[in-house]
């Protein structure tokens, strides 16, 4: 006796028997479906009246496909393979045709390796267009975790965190003065050199003032922060018109802003901070979001070199 697959049911449903029939578990299966043991049980008992008998036997120790059960899933397993194959397909043209991709961004990686990587992006992908979210590091975590960007270009995020970053490239602190400053005149500038100074920085709650304060206090270098700001872009303001240096990464000056401003290297110890990829752990990235980040990861390579 065969079993057809009935029209009325849902993927879903489908998907379901086949995660109990590999898993052996509705736990697992639950789990794999981002689903409730439940709503997972209520999946299997609609595709079991729609089919018109028990596909699946559960006890308190085991769960086994019935000899119904052990007919039909090759057949769903078949199908869904023939459905995901051509949906991948599809969705690899329709991303070429036409289409739109989210990405969060700390502003300084935007300014500094965006422009000439969607330039590039746009000749596989002509009509796809980009979305990007110039926020802190707080909120570029906060866009990837909500599913608003597909992922993000930024700070490491904490250990208690639900995402996974991969570095892409490490970012030096150093000094940045206007070009009549005499720190500007020193030739090898030094964390000394900065003691006496009242110094431009951004607010405690921004990543990059606690990665810089971990890296001085883990040497002992105290420094006096008299002008405190939100944004990187106010304390480039802040240092143009005379207030005093600062000390920020080298990407945050390589834009417009910093037209009028030098930035020295500050050695012995040399601090950084490390910027790469925010995702969701086993969120899949559609063709053409793979293909920037491919794009991505090689002109932060080409940096490093």
């Amino acid at each position: 006796m065969t079993f057809p697959i009935p029209m009325n049911c849902e993927l879903l449903d489908l998907r379901a028997l086949v995660a109990v029939a590999d898993g052996r578990s509705f736990m697992r299966a639950a789990q794999q479906l981002n689903l409730s043991q439940p709503a997972l049980s209520r999946r299997i008992q609609k595709l079991e009246q729609a089919v018109g008998t028990v596909l699946v036997e559960r006890t308190t120790r085991t769960v086994r496909l019935t000899a119904a059960g052990a007919q039909v899933v090759p057949l769903i397993r078949r199908m869904l393979q023939e459905i995901d194959g051509s949906l991948v397909g599809l969705m690899a043209q329709g991303e070429r045709a036409a289409g739109r991709i989210t990405l969060a961004s700390i502003p300084s990686a935007t300014v500094q390796f965006l422009p000439e990587v969607l330039q590039r992006f746009s000749l596989d992908y002509r009509n796809t267009r980009v979305r990007i979210l110039d926020l802190s590091a707080g909120e570029c975590a906060e866009a990837v975790r909500t599913g608003e960007a597909e992922f993000g270009l930024s700070l490491p995020v904490g250990p208690d965190s639900d995402l996974s970053y991969s570095p892409l490239y490490d970012d030096p602190y150093g000094l940045v003065c206007r070009k009549d400053d005499p720190l500007a005149e020193i030739a090898d500038v030094g964390w000394a050199d900065l003691v006496e100074r009242r110094l431009v920085t951004v607010h405690r709650g921004s990543g990059n003032r606690t990665t810089l304060e971990a890296g001085l206090a883990a040497q002992g270098i105290n420094l006096t922060w008299f002008y405190e700001v939100t944004r990187l872009t106010s304390a480039l303001a802040l240092v143009d018109a005379g207030l005093g240096p600062s000390v920020l990464p080298k990407l945050a000056c390589a834009g417009p802003e910093a037209g009028n401003l030098v930035w020295r290297p500050l050695k012995d110890p040399v601090i950084f901070r490390s910027i790469g990829l925010l995702q969701r752990p086993g969120g899949q990235l559609s063709p053409a979001c793979t293909r920037l980040v491919s794009l991505l990861s090689q002109a932060w390579a080409q940096a490093k070199a």
